[in-house]
């Protein structure tokens, strides 16, 4: 009966090697049967040797030692069933006979390997275990079965038992609770298996009418950030060509292991550390493309943890009739985002209440401060208070209560601030040739997705969207393109335009989301015409039988007309009165001169990444023309 070590997890995942009369080794050096890419392997790390019969591990004076079924040995015999773990990587020694009962003959079929590396299988490393990046491993290993190793890194993870988890608030982690809107036209392009992942349990929401970029008739839904989080790490952890590493990467540390992999795919953030190390190969990002008047334009977003008790259509007429609040919500949970201005912006800080000085934790971390006793909204992190709560005489702390009065939220519902800010550049390109194939090496190429190549904006959900087209048109592009060899920039095309595509629609609709032309048809930044509203009384501009409320409830019943058909259960006229008699002057005149949302804009079509990935059209070649013949008649 033979006996086959098989890899589990890592680079060597999917494979295995038919042990005979000769030792296999294990180790980071390029002579071992089995190369270890991991740093915390030694040069010549463990041994496998047959005696008398058997198969005995023997470890190797390595420095951080070699596990069978994670306890420490120096030597073991082998038995059927055992996990061995050096370094990183993960591997299982059993019969070949009792591995064909759960594999297929052809993936056993692997004497004794040559070869360091399976060449028919590609390496890939994900910085960030987010939606973005575990979506598009999840998706890579979906449609490329036994042909891909992936590997996802994230700091914010930790081991329990075998599988890994997200961390707590105790462990330093604040999950994000914001709900998003995904778009029909995302959702239906990933597996089943992910849709009924996410949307099996009734955990989502349909808030947001059918749009032009609903498909099939299907509509948005809302669904929590934190819950695809969960479901999609609990389907990573099923998957065994994923490895998960709860740690973040680093760079320098995995440089050797990188040269190994055919794929970095960048999927940490906005503030992504890989791709800045990387800065010279993706070059620089322009931001005077987002300029007004020699300003780069950014904005400063509340964002305010909330209980609604309105209607879903209530909700969606009173956020899409005015630029100063958003709420996105699962029924009736989720964050009513509101837009500062730039005195405003300066007033969001923190207070050490022990040393007495200010902070500005969640205004550039951003940190997450929940309500505790009395009006108290405490940093879990570093101990500071909201300093405008504290204050509830503060105009900023009034304008809150305002927003909540709008989206009737008491103000006990009230249980969280945060704070982001919105800020857009202009990428060159999104594919990078990092380092060049080798005789030794397969050359690595490093790509960016989701808000590591495109930022957030003010429309929740809309990062999201652009992060999960992202991941989609990279796992078909890598899907079309692997054929065992080392990548080219020409693999890449299609979703190099994809990418240019999405990051037109995706800078486009942000950049109608934070300008609007004024009464006298200049282009402003809407944070400056809501900070035009509140100087002094404006009221007498309006014409003397109209009020701001007047103004502001017939843009609403205009609105309401138009999404009627699409989402009934529409308010009233006199219900919409009333609701908005209950506001102060004040907040009416921001609400009338804020504007309305450009939904034709901001709602309009998303960006189709199916046209990159149509079946081949036939190419007609004309047939080849005689000179000779040429002016013949």
């Amino acid at each position: 009966m033979s006996s086959v070590i098989v890899g589990r997890t890592g680079p060597f995942a999917g494979q295995s090697v038919v042990l005979g009369g000769a030792p296999l080794r294990f180790g980071r050096k390029s002579d071992n049967d089995v190369i270890i890419v991991s740093v915390s392997a030694s040069r010549l790390h463990a041994e496998i040797v047959p005696e008398d019969g058997e198969f005995v591990l023997h470890d190797r004076t390595s420095r951080n030692g070699t596990f069978v079924n994670d306890q420490r040995v120096t030597r073991h015999v082998l038995k059927a069933g055992d996990s061995i773990r050096i370094g990183d990587e993960t591997f299982l020694f059993e019969t070949q006979e009792a591995l064909e009962t759960v594999l297929a003959l052809s993936e056993l079929d692997l004497p004794r390997v040559d070869a360091k590396v399976n060449p028919g299988e590609m390496r890939v490393t994900v910085t960030g275990g987010g939606p973005v990046g575990l979506a598009f491993a999840l998706l890579l290993e979906n449609s490329m079965p036994g042909r891909v190793a992936i590997t996802v890194y994230d700091g914010r993870w930790i081991r329990n038992g075998s599988t890994v988890v997200w961390k707590d608030e105790s462990q330093g982690n604040v999950r994000r609770q914001q709900v998003v809107t995904v778009q029909s036209r995302q959702y239906l392009a990933l597996t089943e298996e992910i849709r009924s992942a996410l949307f099996g349990s009734g955990g989502y929401s349909e808030m947001w009418p059918v749009g032009p970029d609903s498909v099939d008739g299907r509509p948005p839904r809302n669904i929590r950030i934190a819950y695809i989080e969960d479901k999609l790490l609990e389907l990573a952890n099923s998957k065994s060509a994923i490895r998960l590493v709860p740690k973040p990467f680093d760079v320098a540390e995995q440089e050797q292991r990188l040269s190994q992999e055919h794929l970095l795919v960048i999927c940490e953030g906005g503030r992504s550390r890989t791709r800045e190390h990387f800065a010279d190969r993706f070059g620089a990002a322009d931001a005077s493309i987002y300029s007004l008047e020699g300003e780069h334009l950014q904005d400063v977003v509340l964002g305010l943890r909330v209980k609604s008790q309105l209607s879903d259509p209530m909700s969606v007429l009173l956020t899409v009739a005015q630029n100063r609040f958003l709420l996105n919500s699962l029924r009736g949970e989720g964050f009513l985002n509101m837009r500062l201005t730039r005195e405003e912006a300066g007033n969001v800080v923190g207070i050490d209440p022990v040393r007495q000085v200010f902070e500005e934790c969640i205004a550039a971390r951003p940190c997450v401060m929940s309500r505790h006793t009395d009006n108290e909204f405490v940093c879990p992190t570093h101990g500071t208070l909201f300093l405008p709560a504290l204050l509830r005489s503060s105009p900023l702390w009034k304008r809150i209560q305002e927003g909540l009065k709008l989206f009737g939220v008491a103000e006990d519902d009230l249980s969280a601030i945060t704070s982001f800010r919105l800020d857009m550049v202009q990428r060159p390109r999104f594919t990078a040739e990092l380092t060049r194939s080798t005789a030794t090496s397969p050359g690595t190429y490093g790509l960016l997705l989701g808000d590591a190549a495109n930022a957030i904006h003010f429309w929740p959900g809309r990062g999201l969207n652009s992060g999960l087209a992202s991941a989609i048109s990279l796992a078909r592009t890598l899907t079309r393109a692997w054929q065992g060899r080392p990548l080219r920039d020409a693999d890449f095309i299609r979703h190099e335009a994809a990418m240019s595509m999405l990051q037109y629609r995706h800078k486009s609709r942000a950049w109608n989301a934070m300008v609007a032309a004024d009464g006298q048809g200049v282009t402003r930044a809407i944070k400056d015409i809501i900070a035009q509203s509140m100087e002094g009384d404006r009221a007498a501009e309006l014409e003397a039988d109209r009020t701001d409320l007047d103004v502001l409830l017939d843009r609403m019943l205009a609105i309401r007309e138009r999404l009627a058909p699409r989402l009934p259960g529409m308010p009233s006229d006199d219900e919409l009165r009333e609701h908005l008699s209950a506001l102060a002057p004040s907040t009416l005149r921001t609400l009338q001169e804020s504007g309305p949302w450009d939904t034709l804009i901001v709602g309009g079509e998303e960006a189709d990444i199916d046209i990159f990935y149509q079946p081949d059209p036939p190419v007609y070649v004309a047939s080849p023309t005689d000179p000779r013949l040429i002016g013949q008649g």
